[in-house]
């Protein structure tokens, strides 16, 4: 398994070939490839900072050696007129990463305000904040690195590393005792240690998983379920498994859900629904 390192040098490495392809043709027909420069990073709108060692990242992969001065950092709170880091580079670096940097800080950053404002209402409350997978194609790595600053947590990255049994597996299986068995068997013989949730969806689903999968499921969701439900659900639960409510929770009614007790809520709209802040690069001439 590569590390979040790794992972991000991929990142950063396909999307500069996206955006230079052949070459940064306005950079190079006017700037000297040995011209240096400085670039200042300025807060233009309230929230949550992200991405300021992802832009720090992608400066060095361009140049071995900037100097880039940090003056708030991941998971700050930030305001309108702030700077944000600083970094003297060669100008081409500087352009060239201008635009990789200030995409991946802006929707970051964005994701974990809004995170955030789930975490905060949630505060003393013993329900959790989780994402999903309902991310950006090619972006997840650093979309859920953003949830984790914002004071989330990371549900499964991807679809290697937990079995979650969703309702068209268990319906494609043909039943959900006989998709959390078939399951069980191929993590004893297969994948040692592999964690499985299931997703019931109704009451009776419940007392299901609770009868005959002590031992092999680890976390129950409880998809769509009002609050009512999930309470009438945690008695039977009893403590015996974790549990996720999961489908139509939002900011006005998040609330409803922890009073419940419930372990945790997944909002996939902490990734699809925030809305990138404002954030600019600008050139310091010296």
């Amino acid at each position: 398994m590569m590390t979040y390192e790794q992972q991000l040098n991929i990142l950063i490495k396909n999307a500069l070939n996206e955006d230079i392809g052949d070459g940064d043709h306005s950079t190079l027909s006017t700037i000297d490839k040995n011209a240096k420069g400085k670039a200042v990073l300025k807060i233009k709108e309230d929230g949550v900072l992200a991405g300021v060692n992802v832009a720090q990242a992608v400066f060095h992969f361009l140049e071995k050696d900037p100097t880039f001065t940090i003056y708030k950092n991941d998971g700050e709170l930030m305001t309108k007129g702030e700077t944000a880091f600083e970094v003297q580079a060669r100008v081409h670096t500087i352009l060239q990463c201008e635009r990789l940097a200030l995409n991946c800080m802006q929707r970051m950053s964005g994701i974990a305000t809004l995170t955030k404002k789930f975490t905060d209402i949630l505060n003393g409350y013993h329900t959790k904040v989780l994402d999903t997978r309902k991310t950006t194609p090619n972006f997840r790595l650093l979309e859920k690195e953003a949830v984790r600053i914002g004071g989330g947590i990371n549900h499964r990255m991807a679809l290697y590393d937990m079995i979650m049994l969703k309702d068209n597996h268990i319906d494609y299986c043909g039943g959900l005792e006989k998709a959390i068995s078939k399951a069980y068997e191929y993590v004893q013989t297969k994948k040692p240690g592999l964690k499985i949730e299931v997703e019931t969806r109704n009451i009776d689903d419940v007392k299901k998983v609770v009868a005959m999968a002590k031992g092999k499921v680890f976390r129950i969701m409880l998809d769509n379920f009002s609050p009512e439900q999930i309470r009438e659900a945690l008695i039977i639960i009893n403590r015996e498994f974790e549990t996720e409510a999961s489908g139509g929770i939002n900011l006005e009614n998040v609330v409803n859900y922890a009073e419940t007790g419930v372990d945790y809520v997944s909002i996939g709209g902490l990734i699809h629904q925030a809305r990138s802040l404002d954030l600019s690069l600008k050139a310091v001439i010296l």
